[in-house]
């Protein structure tokens, strides 16, 4: 069981002036951080293979410059993660529109989404909650929308997001975390020679907008990462899709997605990231349907970092579990529909190993 300490600290843009920073510490001393701002990760700290911690997700020195900074570090995004087409949709015959924040489309619930805002948060036992209310009409979404995350740190360095919201009319959600990882530590610079095993056969090709516009097999492609290879073996390779995302961007289909049953049920692995220098291993498990793997490839001239180093493109990589991209305007993909009476309920867990 964790133990959880907060600490006030000074803003000049959140109202009131004051952000929480949270502290969560198991049995061995690793830790992770977390702030209001997004419900965001903003630190975790864990052992290499001689026993050495580092902290390995990437974050900024001033907690300020979470606010609106490109990267979406660390940040839980929504309501809709990832692009929707043109920053449209319908459901039930009527037509929403939602502000254009990423070339002609809408990215992760508009320029004022949740990563953006400050949420609600309280430790209840061995966790930390989280929570937000986002009104009807909230960049363009239909219903009033309550959700929120939940993290468990354990003894054994597993870190638990559980996901819920609930809505009063007919609305679309995609919820998802946005960390950054660097398992040599997040100040240490390229993780083109991490090894990335994703457990998907198919994965999205999308236009030169990045909406998914087919579901393909990742058999003989740079996208098959149905085995551990370094990210970098094939990310320069000749490929469309790697030069519209200029690197990896692109979503893959996760092997053995339920829909229905308990998160317990639902729980399945979806990818492994190892770094052979420090030994680290990060497991990732969820119940959501698919996986955005960004390879950080416009990291250069974001806020510089807690360490005072400077991150440059691709210093980390985030490996966002999450519903599709463009879904409602896309029946062939798992819906991401919320009605009235239903509860969102999805899981991400971060299990370390070294």
């Amino acid at each position: 069981m964790s133990k959880i300490e907060v600490t006030r600290v000074d803003s000049a843009k959140a109202k009131g002036g004051k952000l929480s920073l949270y502290t969560m510490t198991n049995a061995s001393g690793a830790q992770v951080k977390l702030t209001d701002i997004g419900a965001a990760i903003v630190g975790i700290t864990v052992p290499d293979k001689q026993g050495k911690m580092a902290d390995v997700a990437l974050g900024y020195r001033n907690l300020d410059d979470y606010f609106y900074d490109g990267p979406a570090s660390g940040k839980n995004v929504g309501r809709y993660a990832n692009r929707i087409a043109k920053g449209r949709f319908s459901l039930d015959g009527k037509e929403y529109e939602l502000p254009i924040n990423n070339g002609p489309n809408s990215l992760h619930g508009g320029p004022e989404g949740f990563g953006n805002q400050v949420w609600d948060s309280k430790i209840e036992g061995d966790t930390v909650v989280f929570s937000i209310s986002s009104p009807d009409g909230d960049e363009g979404y239909p219903g009033n929308l309550k959700a929120q995350v939940t993290y468990k740190w354990s003894d054994d360095n597993k870190l638990e997001l559980t996901y819920k919201a609930t809505t009063d009319a007919p609305t679309v959600i995609n919820l998802t975390n946005h960390c950054y990882f660097n398992l040599s530590g997040h100040d240490s610079g390229s993780v083109l020679d991490h090894k990335l095993t994703i457990l998907a056969k198919e994965w999205l090709p999308t236009d030169d907008t990045q909406i998914p516009n087919a579901i393909a097999p990742v058999n003989g492609t740079p996208m098959d990462f149905t085995t551990a290879k370094a990210i970098g073996q094939d990310i320069n390779a000749d490929f469309e899709a790697l030069k519209i995302g200029a690197g990896y961007d692109h979503c893959w289909m996760a092997d053995g997605y339920k829909r229905e049953g308990s998160l317990a049920e639902r729980l399945r692995k979806v990818a492994v990231l190892e770094d052979p220098a420090s030994g680290r291993k990060l497991e990732i498990f969820t119940t959501q349907p698919a996986a955005q793997v960004y390879t950080g490839n416009w990291l250069l001239g974001c806020p510089v970092s807690k360490s005072g180093y400077e991150y440059k493109n691709r210093d980390g990589v985030a490996i966002e579990c999450q519903g599709a991209p463009d879904a409602p305007n896309q029946p062939n993909l798992p819906s991401q529909r919320l009605n009235p009476g239903e509860e969102y309920s999805q899981q991400i867990v971060f299990s370390f190993k070294n």
